[in-house]
């Protein structure tokens, strides 16, 4: 970094921020082992790459994995980090060991069970979970509504709801749109079938006509808790040809669900998102519709992918529900010059955030400046975690300050910016826009 680009990250460090989206669980803020942070799902996929037999993840939430399974797949994941430390997702775990664990030394078969102990000491320590979020300056952090808890965290938690992901597509699969329904159908809001699809577990009720389409939406709005979410949070999937289609064609298709094929799965996802997004709009004061572009489905995980098609659907989707607000998460670089575009003639659209597979500093670096370029501060949320702990929330919190931080730099060298408007532009981004977007509700300092 220059000379400018560590002045303004030592400046930025003290900018407040809000993190409007995570997977943080209420009341257990932090890791409970070595685990939550060496086997995070991005460092999965690092030791994956390099040959580690194991690419799943670990049991998902609402479970939480044994000491036996930790155990086993730290075991195994040890004698690939050497392979793995020029990463960024290496370093992320380097940044979180140093800084909050006092740990300097590489992780070895010989030491890695002293420092999972060292870990699990802070499991239950809420007070020095909030203390890594106030160390941060963040001041909110939205998650899931199903993790939640009892209220523990609520001054510090908002909320989103993940329940039903009626575009998104899994392995394998040609009716998620309708699955996804019924699993939903007649329930109250509660965790998202887990990406990665598998054995899908039965449901109590089943959609065989375009009546029990309709019926099983109604009850999807109807029960979306407003007033204790800020957003409903999704994927648009962009292997689906999303198109207006028919009240018969869809009945049509809901007659071949037995021999369902890509045909079907673009024609139920077409349905269901149309009549799902007029109904939503109805409560387009009381909501954003939340979603992410760009990560599309492999056996463990998903692949950076994205059509143009897509892009030019999603521009007339959007268009055709003005009172709806729209919020996206990209996972595609080469897309965000695409999505600026579109918010830029969108009144509805906004951008947040480097999600996933552009969680990457080079690619944080282009999104941000592109951003900036093309975008008013109050369209653009510099700063989501998508963290499932605070330790990654504070990785990735300081990988994103120090990439801002050059990007203002050269902002400022180029004369575009001078300091005091690059802070005040960074204050905008990272705490005012999602304030204004979002109704997140800071908490006081």
């Amino acid at each position: 970094m220059t000379r400018l680009a560590d002045e303004l990250a030592q400046a930025l460090a003290e900018v407040p921020m809000l993190d409007v989206h995570t997977h943080l669980v209420g009341g257990r803020l932090g890791a409970r082992g070595l685990h939550d942070i060496l086997l995070y799902h991005m460092v999965i996929s690092d030791l994956y790459a390099a040959g580690c037999p194991s690419g799943a993840r670990l049991t998902q939430f609402p479970g939480w994995p044994s000491d036996d399974e930790a155990h086993a797949r730290l075991h195994e994941a040890v004698a690939y980090l050497p392979l793995i430390r020029n990463t960024s997702c290496s370093w992320g775990v380097r940044i979180i060991l140093g800084d909050l664990y006092g740990w300097h030394e590489p992780v070895t078969p010989d030491n890695w069970r002293r420092l999972d102990a060292l870990v699990r000491e802070r499991a239950d320590d809420r007070a020095w979970h909030h203390e890594v979020l106030d160390r941060l300056h963040i001041r909110r952090s939205g998650t899931e509504l199903a993790r939640r808890g009892r209220g523990e965290d609520d001054d510090r938690l908002q909320y989103a709801l993940e329940w039903g992901f009626f575009t998104r597509c899994q392995w394998g699969e040609f009716d998620t749109a309708l699955y996804e329904l019924e699993r939903c159908w007649g329930r109250e809001p509660e965790s998202p079938t887990p990406i990665g699809g598998g054995k899908r577990p039965a449901t109590e009720r089943t959609i065989r006509t375009l009546d029990d389409v309709h019926a099983a939406i109604e009850h999807y709005v109807g029960r979306i808790p407003y007033g204790r979410v800020l957003a409903t949070a999704t994927h648009l999937s962009t292997d689906i040809d999303f198109r207006r289609v028919s009240a018969d064609e869809m009945a049509a298709a809901l007659a071949r669900r037995a021999q369902a094929g890509p045909a079907e799965r673009d024609i139920y996802a077409s349905y269901v998102q149309e009549v799902f997004l007029s109904e939503l709009e109805k409560h387009g004061r009381e909501i954003v519709y939340q979603f992410s572009l760009g990560a599309e489905p492999l056996p463990f995980e998903t692949d950076s992918r994205l059509a143009q098609r897509t892009i030019r659907q999603l521009g007339e989707m959007i268009a055709r529900h003005p009172r709806l607000r729209f919020q996206a998460f990209l996972a595609s670089r080469h897309a965000n010059q695409s999505l600026c575009v579109l918010a830029r003639e969108l009144p509805n659209l906004s951008l947040a955030g480097y999600w996933w597979h552009n969680f990457f500093p080079d690619v944080i670096r282009q999104v941000i400046a592109e951003r900036l370029e093309m975008l008013p501060v109050n369209k653009q949320v510099g700063f989501f975690s998508d963290a499932y702990v605070v330790e990654w929330t504070y990785a990735k919190a300081v990988l994103v300050r120090k990439q801002l931080a050059r990007v203002l730099a050269d902002k400022i060298e180029q004369g575009q910016y001078t300091e005091p408007d690059a802070l005040s532009i960074a204050r905008s981004i990272l705490y005012e826009t999602p304030q204004t977007l979002l109704g997140m509700v800071p908490r006081e300092a």
